[in-house]
């Protein structure tokens, strides 16, 4: 059914539309009713039945146990820093194992919600896995479908026939209240905070439920392994370009004063941000010199986390 093709084509072409770009051409009837000719269509074709159809994005209440499914690449966690003498120390660190000044940073956000790794192949969504014990995690690919900002197909035509992209699962501020104000509606426990939240709901086992919640998704690195562009910044553009959320808030930078002035600048932005963040990520931009620093057993030593003080209120 050459309708039923187009239609998912059309579909997902404004979903990115809309919840990526924030630039919507169509109205909401108009989406939905496009939705429901293809919802009718594979009603009527149940042999053209496709997990990656905009239909599923809803969900479903079945109950399914998550299975764990191994890494193809392991994901390590970052090592932290608390001060402005540590970033220095880490920058020291980076140019004596490159042997030299020529080094680019890329400062990016520190997502406060909870890790995923999402693995396509021929351009479709194949599985998405939690960060687990770092080597293997859950398969919650059933419930980040649901998710309106993580593309079930790549666009485009020039992305390689296996890829994997990470991130962070996040439950924006506004929904969050929302959700903590039914719960103490209906007598609920309310959620202490839109990590704790986020990560409750990526775990539950109805995935129609997860779609009412609306959850996010940013998308921020590349495995090294994948080779795309010589660098890290170019890596998450290529991925932008198919139809992937790689979050705005992202700067090149060419030494410490730059960088500084970046972790400065969010830690009074941050409190406009439509997601939690906690701090502030520095990267080396070279995948040839981030193959140069290597690892340490727990996380690379090409990037740092830079935490934020946490806010403190005062209460009676």
């Amino acid at each position: 059914m050459d309708r039923i093709v187009e239609l998912r084509k059309l579909l997902e072409y404004y979903n990115y539309l809309y919840y990526v770009k924030n630039e919507p051409v169509i109205t909401d009837q108009k989406f939905d009713e496009l939705m429901h000719e293809l919802e009718r269509l594979e009603a009527e074709h149940p042999e053209m039945f496709d997990p990656n159809s905009p239909t599923q994005r809803v969900g479903n209440d079945t109950t399914n146990e998550f299975v764990q499914v191994a890494h193809k690449y392991g994901m390590m966690s970052l090592a932290n820093t608390y001060s402005e003498q540590e970033i220095r120390d880490f920058d020291e660190r980076v140019r004596k194992g490159i042997g030299g000044d020529d080094v680019e940073y890329v400062c990016e956000l520190k997502y406060d919600g909870t890790s995923i790794s999402l693995r396509y192949e021929d351009g479709n969504l194949q599985v998405a896995v939690t960060r687990g014990d770092g080597v293997k995690g859950d398969d919650v690919t059933t419930n980040v479908r649901t998710i309106r900002t993580v593309p079930l197909h790549m666009q485009g035509e020039d992305y390689p026939a296996e890829f994997e992209i990470r991130g962070e699962i996040l439950m924006p501020f506004a929904v969050f209240n929302r959700l903590n104000e039914e719960r103490l509606e209906t007598g609920e426990a309310l959620f202490a905070n839109p990590r704790n939240a986020a990560a409750g709901t990526l775990k539950l086992q109805n995935s129609s439920i997860v779609a009412k919640r609306q959850l996010d998704c940013y998308l921020y690195y590349v495995p090294g392994e994948i080779t795309l562009t010589p660098t890290h910044y170019g890596n998450l553009m290529k991925a932008r370009e198919w139809g992937f959320n790689i979050p705005p808030y992202i700067e090149l930078c060419h030494n410490i004063d730059e960088i500084l002035d970046f972790i400065h600048k969010w830690d009074v932005e941050r409190k406009n941000l439509p997601v939690p963040i906690d701090g502030i990520v520095i990267k080396v931009n070279s995948i040839k010199q981030q193959l140069q620093l290597g690892y340490t057993a727990k996380s690379p030593r090409w990037a740092v986390a830079y935490k934020f003080k946490a806010e403190r209120v005062e209460t009676r």
